[in-house]
């Protein structure tokens, strides 16, 4: 490994780190009672939150931007993939695996949802970055 690539495995251990601990959290939310509005929402935007993560894992070299980008086109293509519904798509849907990953039954509220939670991720990883910015330019000054 060479000190160029540093970097960007540190971003992909950031973002693994992030993917996991809204996976906990998606997971968490299930067996909380939590208020109706967020019980309601939370899943679908913590699962684009996810997608988000895992876009900027793989693409660590690519920016907020494309990772947003591609994260809003996956969760959509995703949720209007659920009008499609042959047999054999619905029995991959009918594994704990494939519903967490394929859904149900589409709805226009998913989209928002997703939107919201890849946005929420976008500010989330805005915030991290300017934090890790003032750490590093706070050693270099010191």
């Amino acid at each position: 490994m060479t000190s160029s690539n540093q970097p960007f495995n540190n971003a992909r251990i950031v973002y693994s780190t992030a993917v996991a601990i809204v996976i906990f959290l998606g997971l968490v939310s299930r067996n909380l009672t939590l208020p109706h509005f967020i019980a309601e929402n939370a899943g679908d935007a913590l699962w684009a939150m996810m997608v988000y993560f895992v876009f900027r894992c793989l693409l660590v070299s690519k920016g907020l931007l494309t990772a947003s980008w591609l994260s809003l086109l996956f969760s959509f293509a995703i949720e209007i993939s659920q009008l499609y519904q042959a047999d054999w798509i619905n029995q991959i849907r009918g594994t704990v695996l494939g519903a967490l990953i394929l859904g149900h039954g589409f709805l226009f509220v998913d989209l928002i949802r997703y939107t919201v939670g890849i946005l929420t991720a976008s500010v989330i990883d805005l915030v991290i970055h300017k934090i890790i910015a003032n750490v590093g330019n706070a050693r270099i000054t010191h």
